[in-house]
């Protein structure tokens, strides 16, 4: 009886220290399951892209972000600024572009700090100083208000783009596959693990979105296994009015722009013109 108490105490123990050790590992290593950059630098040629202007929005602590300004012709006209998500980098989401230009809008495809041969280390507070470099350069730059800026944000983006709308008198926010928050969706993966209080990078956007002014577009997937709808729809009761919540039945987290994604966008364009 002895020894089999011995023998489990003994499994028990193991089972505790290697448990431990994954938690460790978790802890230290947890910005390498969060984020997934392409460290490319992207060639417009490559891309096709000719008519741009390129960015470089300067932070804070004193980096340089390289990105790409697609502007409309006419001065006026508002100027989305998106937020990609979590892998590859800003030139892949080139194929968006068409979506505002032929709405009459700008587009600038804002690149991270690590991502896209931008130097400098990836963190959320770093991201969100990211956001501001981008909206000071419009201004400065471009002469463009944050009034007149859409912001535009993509899976992990959506964190950076609610953010900025909390702080700006932005025209509008559009969130492509957003989340709740980023141990919200971590819980769906490392349920065994407590996130709740080893997450560093949280982009709490369930507490933010209810300090957002500015006219809302959420769109989601209804097979989205990724960040689940359930965190959009979430994410969405909290908003304040006006908002529009776009459910796409049979689309995934990758694929809404295949599903019919850019009639709802160009619909919400049109709407937020008017105002």
């Amino acid at each position: 009886m002895k020894k089999a108490i011995l023998i489990t105490m003994i499994l028990l123990k193991s089972v505790l220290f290697i448990y431990f050790i994954l938690v460790v590992f978790f802890y230290f290593s947890q910005r390498n399951f969060i984020y997934f950059p392409d460290k490319t630098v992207p060639i417009a040629a490559n891309w096709g892209v000719r008519d741009y202007v390129p960015v470089e929005a300067h932070t804070k602590d004193g980096l340089i972000l390289n990105a790409w300004y697609l502007p409309f012709d006419d001065k006026e006209s508002p100027v989305v600024l998106m937020f990609h998500g979590n892998a590859s980098h800003f030139a892949g989401r080139i194929y968006k572009a068409p979506t505002f230009l032929n709405e009459g809008v700008g587009l600038l495809l804002a690149e991270y700090r690590g991502y896209g041969g931008n130097s400098g280390k990836i963190s959320e507070e770093n991201l969100y100083d990211d956001g501001r470099a981008y909206i000071k350069w419009l201004q400065e730059e471009q002469g463009i208000s944050p009034e007149k800026i859409i912001l535009y944000g993509e899976s992990l983006g959506t964190g950076i783009a609610v953010q900025m709308a909390m702080e700006y008198p932005v025209k509008a926010l559009i969130l492509e596959a957003p989340y709740t928050s980023i141990p919200d969706v971590a819980k769906q993966y490392y349920f065994f693990i407590p996130v709740n209080l080893l997450i560093k990078d949280s982009y709490r956007n369930i507490d933010k979105i209810k300090k957002v002014k500015a006219p809302l577009l959420i769109i989601h997937g209804q097979d989205d296994n990724i960040i689940p709808i359930k965190l959009g729809i979430e994410l969405f009761n909290k908003a304040n009015e006006p908002k529009t919540f776009i459910n796409i039945p049979a689309a995934g987290h990758n694929n809404l722009y295949d599903m019919g994604a850019p009639l709802h966008i160009r619909e919400f364009l049109r709407t937020i013109a008017k105002e």
